[in-house]
């Protein structure tokens, strides 16, 4: 059996093993990152957009899970602290890459990435400010790679400090980077963590719009569009539907179960895109920057919330 034939065939098994019941987030993620390094398994256009598509199934279906009545309460209360940590993270970014002497796209780029949802926003804000492949590749790896890092850290720090369900699924929305580890890391600690975090962070998400239109702004790039991510609306549709038919909670419990295992097979794919390649393409100076700019949001968003 060639290489490449053994490689699709222990891809194909672990994709299978991925949607078994006692695989959790981190595990698969885990595999997917021995997978991509054992098997030199390089990231494709095609597996990114399998993730983005696979990820966006799997919040709506999470929203059969969730009551509208408590996803607006938790989104009044995390729109402030999104706001604050938006402008803390912008300020914050841009003494960094002062001090680091950091490309100022590079810079934008991952503070954009830290501040809203990860890759997706990089993948929005690039064109609007030129930035060419290579300075996006840093941006993303560097986002990437501490992304992957906050699912198997976020839960451990939230146990060793006894942090409620409530707090951890906010502080996971604020802090963590992709949509895929916030949900992996809140999914671990609890129903509750999973439904806030969930909640704040796709409210979160819609702050590209607004970004997108300040830094067309800055950067005098006005013909560039805007995308909406349009399945947010799905995932409302799918709680007001919950919320307001309560008769089919067998039925909707289905779709949320069925939701978490595909998020669980998400996470696997993601992991086989992080190869030494990747970190090695995001830079010393790039990981310094984004791991500092990352670790202070992260205190400083805990601290406001337990504070609160």
């Amino acid at each position: 059996m060639n290489n490449t034939l053994l490689r699709q065939v222990v891809f194909v098994l672990l994709v299978g093993a991925s949607l078994l019941p006692w695989v959790s987030a981190p595990m698969a993620l885990f595999v997917g990152i021995v997978f991509a390094n054992i098997f030199q398994s390089t990231s494709s256009k095609s597996t990114s957009s399998i993730v983005k598509r696979l990820l966006q199934i799997s919040i709506v279906g999470l929203g059969f899970g969730m009551n509208i009545t408590t996803a607006l309460e938790v989104g009044k209360e995390g729109f402030l602290l999104t706001v604050f940590t938006l402008i803390v993270v912008f300020l914050i970014g841009w003494g960094l890459s002062k001090l680091f002497g950091l490309d100022r796209k590079i810079a934008y780029l991952i503070s954009s990435g830290t501040a809203i949802c990860g890759g997706s926003a990089i993948a929005a804000i690039a064109p609007l400010i030129k930035a060419n492949e290579k300075e996006i590749s840093i941006a993303i790896g560097t986002v990437f790679i501490l992304n992957a890092a906050a699912l198997f850290i976020f839960p451990v720090i939230g146990h060793l400090l006894e942090i409620s369900q409530y707090d951890f699924g906010l502080w996971s929305a604020i802090a963590i980077h992709d949509t895929s580890s916030v949900v992996g890391a809140s999914s671990q600690y609890g129903e509750i963590a999973l439904e806030v975090a969930t909640t704040v962070k796709l409210s979160r998400a819609l702050w590209i719009i607004p970004l997108s239109i300040i830094t067309a702004l800055v950067f005098r790039r006005t013909e560039q569009g805007i995308k909406f991510p349009f399945f947010i609306l799905l995932f409302i549709l799918a709680m007001l539907i919950s919320s307001w038919i309560p008769q089919y909670a067998e039925v909707y419990s289905w779709f949320s179960s069925l939701a978490k295992r595909l998020l669980i097979l998400t996470l696997f794919l993601v992991g086989t895109q992080l190869t030494l390649e990747t970190i090695k393409t995001a830079g010393v100076k790039s990981m310094l920057f984004g791991s500092i700019l990352w670790a202070l949001i992260s205190v400083i968003s805990l601290v406001v919330i337990l504070v609160w």
